[in-house]
């Protein structure tokens, strides 16, 4: 009779009875530090109001430390700097294919705007 293997996906320390399964734990100075810069960032985005900033340089501020926020956050609190390659493909992919299906759209509708303006002349 030949042996069969059985293939888990579970981690290896978790395989052998009897051994205590040991986890990844990360020291809790990271999460303070990672704390204190979401604090900061959102300092400086209230303060892109305080000053009164106005335009495109205002909303560029505010978008960019918003995606810098999410971006920590998603790779700190949700663990997602420590997780395959693949996993982050998958989650982190499709909206970032939506945005530029977006701007697509955005570029696309500028263009039909003007030709709709070239053609057919401004509303009375």
């Amino acid at each position: 009779m030949t042996e069969t293997t059985v293939h888990t996906h579970a981690a290896p320390a978790a395989k052998v009875e009897g051994h205590a399964q040991t986890h990844q734990q990360h020291p809790i100075g990271l999460y303070l530090v990672v704390w204190l810069l979401l604090f900061v960032l959102s300092t400086f985005s209230y303060l892109v109001d305080y000053v009164g900033l106005q335009g495109y340089l205002r909303w560029s501020l505010i978008l960019i430390f918003m995606v810098l926020k999410a971006g920590l956050i998603v790779a700190i609190f949700m663990h997602m700097a420590w997780e395959r390659l693949a996993l982050i493909y998958a989650i982190l992919l499709p909206p970032l294919l939506v945005l530029v299906f977006v701007a697509l759209m955005v570029s696309e509708s500028h263009y039909v705007l003007f030709t709709r303006l070239t053609f057919f002349g401004a509303a009375p």
